[in-house]
């Protein structure tokens, strides 16, 4: 048996070899594809992006033709190049940059020459391209926007680049990404799939059909329309109420976390960043340092909440029961601490808490948040048991909404402190300034809507999220997951019940709305430049929180307006009207909105940029 099993192995190799050569020569030629073969021709059909509607139905973005012009660098022979620079109004310079740009990138796949030709450019090129050896038309959409709002909230699409390229096997040179807002956040989703076809060419390099008949040509597939959460008509009133004015509003559906609005102001039409002037239109957007259109204020502006914060300072002081509804502090306009150290306020008497919320006592809070701290045996364990409350509320965290910007804010912990008074030393009344909102607590004004739903709701929240459905896929389970607070629910009635008297007649009666119920608190937020070595303060920002109605809260709000003084003065009118408005579909007060629409803090930026100058933080 032994002298058989040598030439035994040895056939049984050859056939294996030659098993595998026929199956990788006559039926398998995928590996052709897969090549950069001469012999092939491949060319990619592009998918239109899916849609996206509003919460209503409302096509907010749909998709128009454009053509690319596409490049093969070595097939590039024997043409005019003159005549093709002057068709496609270029400089020869910049035609050299483009062809080397395309060998780099290979010279034999196509790459992008001239991207987002219009129907007139693309046909009087298409007349002529026969004239022009290696030059082809790729056809592609781009987005077509149905509204002129709402450009933080989609993003844009733009060319890929050589970073996305090598991270992805989709993506090649000169295809379209998402970047910014929900066109990045659902790229896999709204890019669809590339169709394929593989052309076979002959040795003098003419097409000669398609290969193995189209065996292994794919189509298109269209990318899956999404609903989003928003509110169209909420959106644009929102963004005519803020202008001349910077800062943010967000609206959200407390029982769902849905987001209704999302305005940061200024903003810019979103058409702008669409053919062949998104480039340029985009540089401009970005160059301005003043108005800072590309900044998105609600989602990565971070502020000091002001007196809004007030309301988790009633909260944590109820819940770690250094206070009951019924305790009571003297206030004689202002409260006395460290080594005479003074907070103003405005109130006196004796203060109970449903007064102190309507009436934005300075006093009551710092002696509550006091009371906080000092309860335990060391201010760095009352610290962290307040932090603890309000990261509950998903401060000082991402929220982990569905959009790519955003700022965490911050809360201190005793770790902070600990950094900044490496001796110790730090108490309770050094850290006051916190019971207000101001001092070390930074929130954004999406944080500050997400406390409101979450106090609607007394004591959750649902992750807020821009995404209503997708097509053929369910929403991520996170976005209907309750988060629960640390604060027990019967403690949110006493504090809700004092937000509802801050528009019965406290801080917020000015703007009150017919037959609706509304809870909020006003907020005036410090406002301070530094110039050269002098510490200049500026006109204070002006917040407002609210939720409406009462007793079945359909909206939770926040408005931010930078440099709009106190609360009640801009944030909280625009805030009744942006709540009617979506309630009731119309407006009672039309003198009130009339004033808000008209209304300018144009002259308070100058003052600003004029300040700024001077420091030498911005250009003349």
């Amino acid at each position: 048996m032994r002298k058989f099993l040598l030439p035994f192995l040895i056939i049984s190799v050859a056939i294996a070899i030659l098993v595998r050569l026929l199956y990788l020569q006559v039926i398998d030629d995928s590996y052709i594809k897969k090549s950069e073969n001469n012999a092939l021709k491949i060319v990619y059909e592009y998918p239109e992006r899916g849609y996206i509607y509003d919460r209503n139905g409302k096509l907010l973005v749909a998709n128009q033709p454009s053509y690319d012009i596409m490049i093969i660098p070595q097939e590039v022979k024997d043409i005019d190049t003159l005549a093709l620079c002057q068709m496609l109004d270029v400089t020869k310079d910049d035609f050299i940059k483009k062809l080397d740009k395309a060998r780099v990138y290979s010279p034999r796949l196509p790459s992008v020459f001239l991207p987002q030709l219009n129907k007139a450019e693309y046909a009087a090129f298409q007349e002529k391209i026969r004239h022009f050896n290696g030059f082809y038309i790729q056809k592609r959409s781009l987005r077509d926007y149905q509204v002129h709002s709402g450009a933080n909230i989609f993003g844009y699409i733009r060319q890929v680049n050589e970073q996305n390229v090598k991270g992805s096997s989709y993506y090649r040179s000169g295809d379209l990404i998402g970047i910014q807002g929900v066109e990045q956040e659902y790229e896999t989703v709204l890019r669809g799939t590339k169709g394929v076809k593989y052309i076979q060419r002959d040795r003098f390099n003419r097409e000669i059909g398609s290969f193995k008949n189209g065996h292994y040509d794919t189509l298109a597939v269209k990318g899956e329309d999404i609903t989003l959460t928003l509110d169209l008509e909420l959106q644009e009133y929102g963004e005519l109420l803020m202008q001349n004015k910077r800062g943010g509003i967000v609206a959200i559906e407390p029982k769902s976390g849905e987001i209704l609005a999302l305005v940061t102001a200024p903003s810019y039409d979103p058409s702008l960043l669409v053919g062949r002037e998104r480039s340029k239109n985009y540089t401009a957007l970005f160059n301005d340092s003043i108005s800072k259109p590309l900044f998105n204020r609600v989602l990565s502006g971070e502020y000091s909440p002001g007196s809004t914060f007030k309301i988790l300072t009633g909260l944590i002081g109820l819940q770690e029961e250094v206070i009951t509804e019924q305790t009571a502090f003297v206030c004689n306009h202002g409260f006395f601490y460290g080594r005479g150290a003074f907070m103003k306020c405005h109130d006196s008497g004796s203060i109970s808490l449903n007064r102190a919320i309507a009436s934005s006592c300075n006093t009551y809070f710092a002696n509550v948040y006091k009371r906080i701290i000092e309860k335990y045996s060391k201010p760095r364990y009352g610290i962290d048991a307040w932090s603890s409350h309000l990261k509950s509320f998903g401060l000082g965290e991402f929220l982990g909404y569905d959009l790519p910007d955003g700022r965490k804010g911050h809360i201190p912990s005793s770790n902070y402190y600990d950094r900044w008074y490496p001796n110790g030393g730090w108490r309770s009344t050094t850290t006051i300034s916190n019971s207000i909102g101001q001092g070390e607590v930074v929130m954004t004004p999406m944080q500050l809507a997400n406390m409101m739903a979450t106090i609607a709701n007394r004591g959750y929240f649902y992750t807020p999220h821009i995404i209503k459905k997708i097509e053929k896929h369910h929403i991520d389970p996170k976005f209907t997951t309750k988060n629960i607070t640390t604060i027990d629910p019967q403690y949110f009635t006493p504090v809700i019940n004092g937000l509802f008297d801050v528009y019965n007649f406290g801080s917020g009666r000015s703007v009150q709305v017919k037959d609706i119920e509304i809870c909020g608190k006003t907020g005036t937020v410090e406002n301070f430049i530094k110039v050269g070595t002098k510490r200049i303060q500026l006109a204070d920002h002006s917040v407002f929180v609210a939720f409406a109605p009462k007793d079945d809260p359909k909206i939770a709000i926040a408005v931010f307006i930078e440099n709009g003084a106190w609360g009640a003065r801009w944030a909280a009118p625009i805030t009744s009207l942006m709540i009617e408005k979506y309630l009731h579909k119309e407006i009672s007060r039309t003198d009130l909105e009339k004033r808000m629409l008209e209304g300018s803090l144009q002259s308070e930026y100058a003052k600003v940029i004029s300040l700024q100058q001077q420091a030498k933080l911005i250009p003349q």
